[in-house]
């Protein structure tokens, strides 16, 4: 595994559901110089709350800057990082392939290895559901490349602390 790989960091923040606290987070990664390569909010358990999910690469000495940061900001109530040991890292994609005959069977085959599905289908493309780890993502995307894809959509990672401790 190459170190670019190896320095991809997720964290997931806990956050006050209220405008501009997007914004205050990402300027805390943009001083730093980190850039954000998947960002995914979405409601939590609570109205009042928004779930972060953020993956970036880099030092991980600045990463801690940046957790340490953010947890400082107002509008922010957890702020940390989880590595794939203690939680759960999912993303799902959207895929888009010609559908030609002759590729029909291999794609078909492969998408049920991963427990994936075909969810829209026409004459011209076939539109596969894909979740996995981002690995298993990039690995499925590798392959579809060969057979006919057209477009991809990525969600972003998601994650969700194991057991009965809070994300």
């Amino acid at each position: 595994m190459n170190d670019k790989k190896m320095n991809i960091h997720t964290i997931s923040m806990l956050v006050a559901n209220k405008p501009g606290v997007l914004v205050r987070v990402a300027l805390v990664f943009a001083r730093r110089g980190y850039n954000i390569d998947s960002l995914v909010v979405s409601p939590s358990f609570d109205e009042r709350y928004s779930r972060m999910t953020i993956t970036a690469q880099g030092d991980p000495a600045i990463l801690e800057q940046i957790i340490k940061q953010t947890a400082k900001l107002v509008d922010v109530i957890h702020s940390g990082e989880h590595t794939e040991a203690e939680a759960l890292h999912r993303e799902l994609a959207l895929v888009k392939i010609k559908n030609v005959t002759a590729n029909h069977s291999i794609v078909t085959k492969f998408i049920k290895k991963f427990n994936s599905a075909v969810i829209d289908q026409d004459e011209k493309a076939l539109i596969v559901q894909l979740v996995g780890t981002t690995a298993e993502l990039d690995e499925m995307e590798v392959f579809l490349k060969k057979y006919g894809m057209m477009e991809i959509v990525r969600s972003g990672k998601l994650v969700m602390v194991k057991g009965t401790q809070e994300t």
